[in-house]
């Protein structure tokens, strides 16, 4: 079962280092997120991959793209779409936004007002949306990924909890080690030009029901009732954290338990382990948990937060179980 998935996971991995040099976290996360049946978000400086990161996993896995760049004067209308009337027929018909997609870029998230932001929120959370009253479903496989820049905050609006908290992973894109930007400077001498991904030879590596095979093998990956408890005693300990004002919420570790099911199934595992927790935690958690100002002053971070919870949490010594072990 496992397998499967993490032969696919291995397709997609390859064909993404083609076009992309380093950036393994991000791959990982938007990884976990496809088969979690999740959303990531990508925060990074410019010229770090981020659009092209998700424009190739679009590629490789042929499906439905649409991008949205988001600006100031973007509406709600304009990303779940609306009612016209025809004039000649002399009724409404529903034109349907870009958000009817199976792999929607929503490229620089944090550049538009609240109100469009939100247009998301029922298409991320329930997988539909509705115009003028009327819901519609959204496709099987809809999955968004949010690009943001941490750096410019002159006409940005920051993403509110209730946005961030639907993002499954977050993950932050680097500048590459020398020898990785040697590499990159390398393939751009040999003619790579990542305007042109078909032209450099990245074709789909995975279809819509391989896709759909793989969330089911990742939502059957075995999950014991102690690594389950050990789940909840690091999201409830974000929540006592004195350094923090807002810890995780159940969402987040519902979450959490996902990514781990998926970090496993990628692994070739049927059954979940602590390590698969720990590897997906700084993804899943820390872009849900808000530093208190006065510890951001003395340069705490929820990333430092995290980690030290992680290593105070006891490890179950039962948690790493075979399927066979446990009936739920």
């Amino acid at each position: 079962m496992a397998s499967t998935t993490s032969n696919l996971a291995e397709r997609l991995r390859d064909g993404l280092h083609r076009v992309v040099v380093g950036q393994d976290d991000s791959i990982f996360a938007l990884q976990l997120a496809l088969f979690g049946e999740g959303h990531a978000l990508i925060e990074g400086v410019p010229g770090t991959a981020k659009t092209l990161l998700v424009r190739a996993l679009a590629l490789l896995l042929g499906a439905d793209f649409r991008r949205i760049q988001f600006t100031p004067d973007l509406m709600p209308s304009d990303v779940i779409g609306t009612t016209v009337f025809n004039p000649q027929s002399g009724e409404f018909t529903t034109r349907r936004g870009p958000i009817f997609t199976n792999l929607l870029l929503a490229d620089e998230i944090n550049r538009t007002p609240p109100k469009t932001q939100a247009a998301l929120l029922e298409g991320m959370e329930e997988r539909q949306v509705t115009i003028d009253g009327v819901s519609f479903p959204l496709p099987p496989l809809f999955m968004v990924c949010a690009t943001q820049n941490p750096i410019e905050y002159e006409g940005t609006y920051p993403l509110p909890e209730a946005q961030i908290d639907r993002f499954m992973v977050k993950s932050n894109t680097q500048y590459p080690s020398a020898d990785q930007e040697l590499d990159l400077l390398s393939r751009g001498a040999a003619g790579f030009d990542s305007r042109y991904l078909e032209r450099m030879g990245l074709t789909t590596v995975a279809s819509s029901e391989e896709i759909a095979a793989a969330r089911r093998d990742v939502r059957g990956v075995h999950v014991s009732p102690a690594l389950r408890k050990y789940v909840y005693d690091i999201v409830s300990r974000t929540r006592s954290a004195g350094e923090l004002s807002l810890g995780a919420s159940p969402r987040a570790g519902l979450h959490l338990v996902v990514a781990a099911q998926a970090s496993a199934s990628i692994d070739g595992r049927d059954f979940a382990t602590p390590d698969d927790v720990k590897s997906a935690a700084p993804l899943v958690l820390a872009h849900r948990l808000i530093v208190r100002a006065e510890a951001e002053v003395e340069g705490v971070t929820a990333d430092t937060v995290l980690r030290r919870l992680l290593e105070s949490v006891t490890v179950p010594k039962d948690a790493e179980q075979a399927p066979a072990t446990d009936a739920v």
